[in-house]
């Protein structure tokens, strides 16, 4: 606001503040105006500096943010499992525990080999 307000005033522009009484074309409106402007800056700072505190002293007793995941870790092994050995594609591990293909793929292993073709018996 400190900015917006020397921005204006380079500019010419004054600005009227008709519930606050400011008016920045006179002396005391723009001291009143970066009053105002430095005790929001101090109301942010505060905001965020708790936000932090409080989020460090949820970790602190074990809580972890975020959404729950759908999935097991016992699902996750076994969807690995079913993924590595190919017994089942994605859709089919997705739709064996009611989970979007997303969700399957998030719980999956980094460095799991891309999916191959399944394997079809040959015909000669």
């Amino acid at each position: 606001m400190v900015t917006l307000g020397a921005d204006l005033r380079e500019r010419g522009v004054g600005l009227h503040v008709i519930e606050q009484g400011i008016d920045t074309g006179t002396m005391e409106g723009r001291a009143m105006f970066g009053m105002l402007s430095v005790l929001a800056e101090l109301q942010r700072e505060l905001i965020v500096a708790n936000t932090m505190d409080g989020l460090a002293s949820a970790r602190a007793r074990g809580r972890v943010g975020g959404r729950r995941p759908k999935l097991t870790a016992d699902q996750a092994a076994l969807a690995q499992q079913l993924y590595d050995t190919r017994d089942k594609t994605v859709q089919q591990i997705a739709d064996l525990f009611g989970v979007p293909r997303s969700t399957v793929y998030g719980h999956l292993k980094g460095d799991t080999v891309p999916r191959q073709p399944k394997k079809t018996s040959d015909r000669a």
